[in-house]
């Protein structure tokens, strides 16, 4: 470990650094103190826990997905092109990052829903998507998009041209480049983000509340599930917000291991 003189920095650093790590770390302590330890188990292995933990584990598998199909195109385009309104574009993907779940909730029942900008068309196919298991996986992908774009674009600005513009020189199609040297050059930061995008969708509440809502089975994931459960059982609660920072701890350990091969 390399000390606070030998790294260069003042000594008074330490403290404030170390005041943080205190602030984010004890809250976690007192969320474990008061896991009920001897039934842990049964809490969160109960018919509810278990339906909305399996729902949330396949919406945020169906959300990552839709976020690799739509976000390396969007991280290819926005990284590797140039036009004008880019700045904008990249902004508008972006947004998601800082704006209020529940607002995007809101937006997203106003473009899919009944009434919504695109509802009418909607029910003349005959489908129902807000309020729907396909609602859930929705908000999901719109709430974490931007960490798999962000994460992706920044490999492929950090990669550079420079292989592609080999393999093109030597006669090879675009689709070749980009299927041949692009992805494979930049798979650590494509897994990175795809991680942290399961993550966000695993942990999503606002915007699945708002457009989903919480039918048991259908739309309650396990957040909605905790909140549920905050009221009438206090103890499940907080062992079901246990599994989701053990969930939050692997994810980070993924990442971590994915930027490392990177490196």
């Amino acid at each position: 470990m390399v000390s606070a003189r030998a790294s260069g920095l003042p000594r008074w650093v330490l403290v404030p650094a170390a005041a943080g790590a205190l602030f984010i770390v004890l809250p976690l302590v007192a969320l474990a103190s008061r896991v009920q330890w001897g039934s842990f188990w049964s809490l969160i292995t109960s018919d509810s826990s278990r339906e909305a933990l399996l729902l949330s584990l396949r919406t945020s598998a169906a959300a990552t997905l839709l976020c690799v199909l739509l976000g390396v195109p969007m991280a290819l385009v926005l990284a590797r092109t140039s036009f004008r309104g880019q700045g904008l574009l990249r902004s508008l993907v972006l947004l998601p990052l800082v704006l209020p779940p529940v607002v995007g909730g809101i937006a997203l029942l106003y473009t899919f829903g009944r009434k919504g900008l695109l509802g009418e068309t909607i029910d003349v196919l005959g489908l129902q998507i807000a309020f729907s298991t396909t609602a859930v996986v929705i908000a999901q992908t719109f709430v974490s998009l931007p960490f798999l774009v962000v994460s992706l674009e920044g490999s492929l600005r950090t990669a550079g041209q420079r292989y592609e513009t080999v393999a093109a020189t030597l006669g090879a199609r675009p689709t070749t480049v980009l299927r041949r040297v692009t992805l494979p050059l930049v798979l650590p930061g494509l897994a990175a983000g795809a991680v942290l995008s399961f993550a966000r969708a695993l942990g999503e509440f606002g915007a699945t509340i708002t457009f989903a809502g919480s039918l048991e089975g259908v739309t309650r994931t396990l957040p909605l599930e905790i909140y549920l459960q905050r009221e009438s059982n206090p103890d499940a609660a907080v062992a079901l917000s246990l599994v989701l920072v053990v969930v939050a701890v692997l994810v980070i350990g993924l990442v971590r291991g994915t930027r490392g091969v990177s490196a």
